[in-house]
């Protein structure tokens, strides 16, 4: 198995070469601008999940890219919005303690809709960070010259920017060059973590994001808003080169809960062999996948019970 990379600490890895480059770069904006899809494009590999359903990313985490010259330490936030609930106060409030001690905040706006008061709320709030500032414009695989130009212009009039980019984590378009700029822009210093180590989550986080993503992709409406994923328990048995997973998937109502599972059992079946594909990937074994789901009424307007999950500041 080649997983427990998930699991390194944050040391400090001191060396004597003054020309390593190294820091914190903290990526922001509205829900659904690009954020972790961007970081899998940079990392070469699922680490965050992504659906187009707002508020997928609800844990603050850390990518680390490592390469002989530098290490990026890309921060993955929660999309900034008006928070309707606790659990959108909590995502909010993740979003922005990132900002804290970082070298620079990049800024993605949806290339695809008008720069607009959400985008402004969000400018306003790294107006006062002491932070390098990256304007990135992305998703420009699905417009036009002409539209990114505009976008361009409109969302250059938010703030003072060191750099502006445009990509496409898609397509790739940019994404090396996005890379590089980040890297040009950190300060001389050390490998703060491991050069094997790809993110800082805990391997049951990494697992129950994977299992609630396949839900926010099967399921509309307000149901994956509702939707919370615990690993209880993992369990690897070396012989069979096998990882048993087992994880409750809870839900706010009844009603949900008989979505989830579907007719005789048929909707949670299709989630659980969706899910299993990603995370023998993700774990290089084969996986058993065993689901439950509960029902844990009005969880997120229980800040305890949000942060019981790990969404948002976590415990």
């Amino acid at each position: 198995m080649t997983t427990q990379t998930t699991l390194s600490h944050s040391e400090s890895q001191s060396g004597d070469d003054t020309s390593f480059q190294s820091g914190f770069v903290t990526l922001v904006g509205r829900p659904n601008a690009g954020k972790s899809t961007l970081i899998n494009a940079i990392m070469g590999k699922k680490v965050a999940i992504t659906s187009d359903t707002a508020q997928t990313t609800r844990h603050r985490f850390r990518a680390v890219k490592t390469t002989d010259t530098f290490q990026l330490v890309l921060i993955d936030t929660p999309g900034i919005h008006k928070p309707h609930d606790a659990l959108g106060q909590e995502l909010n409030e993740s979003a922005i303690q990132a900002l804290d001690g970082i070298d620079v905040v990049a800024f993605l706006v949806d290339g695809t809709k008008p720069v607009g008061t959400g985008d402004e709320w969000v400018s306003r709030i790294i107006a006062p960070i002491k932070a390098k500032k990256v304007l990135v414009i992305t998703k420009i695989d699905l417009i036009d010259q002409d539209t990114i130009d505009a976008q361009m212009e409109a969302a250059s009039a938010l703030a003072d920017w060191d750099a502006k980019i445009q990509l496409s984590a898609v397509s790739g378009e940019g994404v090396e060059f996005f890379l590089n700029k980040m890297a040009s822009l950190l300060p001389v210093g050390p490998r703060w973590f491991p050069a094997d180590m790809e993110t800082d989550q805990p391997l049951e986080v990494v697992v129950a994001e994977f299992i609630r993503e396949k839900i926010l992709r099967s399921f509309y409406d307000e149901v994956p808003h509702a939707i919370g994923v615990v690993v209880d328990e993992l369990e690897y048995v070396r012989r069979k080169d096998l990882e048993r997973v087992f994880a409750t998937i809870f839900v706010e109502h009844e009603s949900q809960k008989g979505i989830i599972i579907g007719k005789r059992g048929a909707a949670l079946k299709a989630i659980g062999q969706a899910a299993r594909i990603d995370l023998e990937q993700l774990l290089g074994c084969r996986v058993y996948l065993d689901l439950h789901v509960k029902v844990k009424k009005n969880w997120r307007r229980d800040l305890n019970q949000i942060r019981r999950f790990g969404y948002g500041e976590g415990i």
